[in-house]
């Protein structure tokens, strides 16, 4: 079962706002997930990001993968840059 770190749309039209999810990736986009990570609002000037940054270390730690997107969104947070580092540790 692959599993992915993706973004599942909320808000009404014209005006969305996304969770930061983890799913199935055969699941539909905004369907069944199995647990949220945080929030994303491109509608806010600065791009608010919300995550909850130990489970997404987990998460990816288990084997999920985030899609570009969303790896664009950790990337600026800095969690890839932890995940990366926490990885090259173990080895």
């Amino acid at each position: 079962m692959a599993v992915k770190i993706r973004l599942n749309r909320m808000g009404a039209k014209k005006s969305p706002f996304y969770r930061i999810v983890v799913a199935d990736s055969r699941a539909p986009r905004d369907g069944r997930f199995i647990e949220i990570l945080g929030n994303y609002d491109p509608s806010k000037t600065a791009d608010a990001v919300s995550v909850d940054e130990a489970k997404v270390l987990d998460w990816m730690s288990k084997g999920a993968k985030p899609t570009d997107t969303v790896k664009n969104l950790l990337s600026k947070q800095g969690i890839m840059a932890k995940f990366a580092s926490a990885k090259n540790a173990k080895n």
